[in-house]
């Protein structure tokens, strides 16, 4: 007699990705990167020798975090990394300095654009939300 292959749903389907190298989106928009060394059943995450990634156009920096703890409320998405396939990603690696200024001058650019839209919208008489600052 043979049993179809169960498909679990809750955080018991994590033990497939214990000591793999993990790509964890959070609800604030923050990327991190780390091997997923233990969780529990609320999918609370423990990564190690993580890393916070920043992406802005074709460019990315690093910037280290060591052991990482997420709450798993906070975990939008979560997938493994083909190491092969990240090798040979075109994007290009810059310092962190770099990286984050790039990452204020875009953030200054959608938010001139966004108070542009938000009048323009206010005068034809729409309510504007301002809630944008969380992924969830």
């Amino acid at each position: 007699m043979s049993f179809a292959p169960q498909f679990f749903t809750t955080a018991e389907s994590l033990v497939d990705s214990l000591d793999k190298k993990l790509l964890v989106v959070l609800r604030d928009g923050r990327k991190i990167i780390g091997i997923l060394r233990s969780y529990d059943q609320f999918a609370n995450l423990v990564l190690q020798d993580s890393l916070e990634r920043i992406y802005v156009g074709d460019a990315y920096g690093d910037i280290e975090r060591g052991v990482f703890i997420i709450r798993g409320e906070n975990v939008v998405l979560l997938g493994e990394i083909d190491c092969d396939v990240e090798d040979a990603l075109p994007l290009r690696q810059l310092p962190i300095e770099d990286i984050l200024q790039l990452q204020r001058e875009e953030a200054e650019e959608k938010a001139r654009k966004d108070k542009l839209r938000h009048h323009l919208l206010y005068k034809q008489g729409f309510s504007v939300d301002f809630a944008d600052n969380d992924l969830y």
